[in-house]
C-alpha cells in the first residue's frame, strides 16, 4: 500500500513538473536566445522544451493511472 501512495505522489510531481515547463518556456526563451550557441536555432530549442513538457505530463499521467 505504501509503494502505491509513493507512486501516486511521484506521478503528480511529474505532471506538475511538465506543467511548470510549459509555464516557464515563454520566460526562459529570451534568455536562451542570448546564448551564442543557441541563437541560430531558437525554434529547435523551443520544440525540445515542449517535447520535454509533454513527456513529463504523459509519464506522470501514466503513473497516476496505473496506481490509482
Amino acid at each position: 500500500m505504501e509503494r502505491r501512495k509513493i507512486q501516486l505522489v511521484w506521478g503528480a510531481a511529474l505532471v506538475m513538473a511538465g506543467l511548470g515547463v510549459f509555464y516557464r518556456i515563454p520566460q526562459v526563451m529570451p534568455k536562451v536566445s542570448e546564448i551564442a550557441f543557441f541563437s541560430g536555432s531558437p525554434g529547435i530549442v523551443k520544440f525540445c522544451f515542449y517535447v520535454l513538457g509533454v513527456l513529463l505530463i504523459f509519464g506522470g499521467g501514466k503513473k497516476i493511472y496505473e496506481n490509482r
